[in-house]
């Protein structure tokens, strides 16, 4: 049987090692802009990436699954065949999206796996 200094002791090193554990996790990556992504996207090929946007009028695409999010002065197309979508997934909406950004024919373009919108009906009166 282990005493009950030897509980102690195997107790805090478990402890200890869990804290250094969440310490030594990487933090998650910022949410970035629109803007901020395109003005150097190569540097985000084919990385995990959070992006944020309004999604561009009249856009969205139902039957290739696609829409286009623009900032201040660029845009980019979002592909989420694959994705989570939040309800509310609509014209001139917040759109929050989480994929690997890619790049083909001479065009980058965000694979999403997560779409979030912004809920409008909370900030109406």
């Amino acid at each position: 049987m282990i005493s009950r200094k030897n509980r102690l002791l195997i107790i805090g090193a478990v402890i200890t090692i869990g804290l250094v554990g969440v310490i030594l996790m990487e933090a998650p990556e910022p949410t970035r802009t629109v803007d901020e992504v395109m003005e150097s996207p190569s540097k985000y090929v084919d990385e995990e990436i959070s992006i944020r946007g309004e999604v561009l009028d009249g856009s969205i695409d139902n039957s290739t699954m696609t829409f286009i999010l623009h900032g201040s002065n660029y845009n980019i197309s979002i592909n989420y065949v694959d994705a989570s979508v939040s309800n509310g997934l609509d014209d001139n909406r917040t759109v929050y999206a989480q994929g690997v950004l890619k790049y083909s024919n001479g065009e980058y373009f965000l694979e999403a796996d997560i779409i979030k919108t912004s809920c409008p009906s909370k900030y109406e009166e």
